[in-house]
């Protein structure tokens, strides 16, 4: 179990493993990958079009017009060593990848990391397939001994924001005029969630309170969550 720490605490110096983009962590809903081009038809397919442009609003790339110029994309995200780029697939026959996560800003000496980069399709966007999937790479990396996961978002992206806060981070500032994204200014919203706060005191943590709100007790026959996750925390 990983101590709550003060500052000037003395803390172990060795460093964390750097994430590997040949991990396959199942779920009951999903299934995580390394992001790869053959993914790019059905992920092009599931965020397409007029109705979908604003999933891109606060990235760094797309909205794409072929799924050729989204292959591109995703070639450069597959052979990137530095940030590791994950796809989300759907537990079923056809495997659909219906998402994207990444691994950014990894300091394995002090074992720090960020997920960013998420693009969630219609199909997996509020659904528990979503919720597992944050689960399910929190929990690799935090299995790999970090001790800080980094959440930042554009500040005008309210969506985000709450996605954090609902999922157990804790909002620690506003880094103002922090980059340029799509030629404007933004000011970049902080959030952390760190290892004693997943692991909690007697193991009743953040992991728990997902685990508990992903088990098939919480929703009933139509599928409806029954408490939601900040309920468990």
């Amino acid at each position: 179990m990983a101590p709550k720490l003060l500052p000037g605490d003395p803390v172990s110096t060795d460093p964390a493993p750097y994430p590997s983009k040949d991990i396959r962590l199942v779920g009951k809903h999903v299934t995580i990958v390394g992001i790869s081009p053959s993914h790019a038809a059905a992920m092009f397919s599931a965020t397409s079009g007029l109705s979908n442009t604003s999933l891109f609003t606060y990235l760094f790339d797309g909205p794409y017009d072929s799924v050729s110029d989204y292959t591109s994309t995703l070639n450069t995200q597959a052979a990137d060593t530095v940030s590791i780029f994950y796809s989300v697939l759907l537990n079923d026959a056809s495997s659909t990848a219906v998402g994207r996560m990444a691994l950014l800003n990894i300091v394995p000496k002090n074992r720090s990391v960020e997920v960013g980069n998420i693009l969630f399709s219609p199909l997996l966007q509020r659904t528990p397939a979503a919720t597992e999937a944050q689960y399910l790479l929190a929990d690799y990396i935090f299995s790999l001994g970090y001790r800080r996961y980094e959440w930042k978002c554009n500040s005008l992206n309210e969506p985000s924001k709450r996605a954090a806060l609902r999922l157990g981070f804790t909002y620690e500032g506003l880094f103002r005029q922090h980059v340029i994204q799509r030629g404007t200014s933004r000011d970049t919203w902080w959030a952390s969630l760190l290892d004693h706060e997943w692991e909690g005191d007697d193991g009743k943590g953040t992991k728990r309170s997902f685990e508990e709100w992903l088990s098939d007790g919480n929703f009933d026959k139509a599928g409806r969550q029954r408490k939601k996750l900040e309920e468990f925390r």
